[in-house]
């Protein structure tokens, strides 16, 4: 699904037009970023959480040349499945 699908199914479960889906749902991605990158974490019950990992330095191999290269330690956003979620996917 494309976000343009997203946001028409989003207008018409809300029974709301495609622009202001589209306002809402940009809201919620521009939230999610802004939330993560202070290091907060988002949760929403049932459904799963927003949040962000530390992902440590560690040593890595070129695949062209087979050269040794240190990858630096990460901040890298996670998303945790929530049980409702689990279970209507299932």
């Amino acid at each position: 699904m494309k976000k343009s699908d997203l946001i028409a199914k989003i207008a018409d479960k809300a029974g709301m037009t495609k622009k202001d889906a589209e306002k809402a749902l940009n809201a919620f991605i521009d939230t999610v970023t802004e939330t993560l990158a202070a290091d907060d974490k988002i949760s929403l019950v049932g459904f799963g959480t927003f949040e962000t990992k530390k992902r440590a330095a560690r040593k890595g191999k070129n695949p062209r040349t087979g050269e040794v290269i240190n990858i630096p330690a990460a901040k890298v956003p996670a998303f945790k499945v929530g049980q409702g979620l689990k279970n209507a996917v299932k």
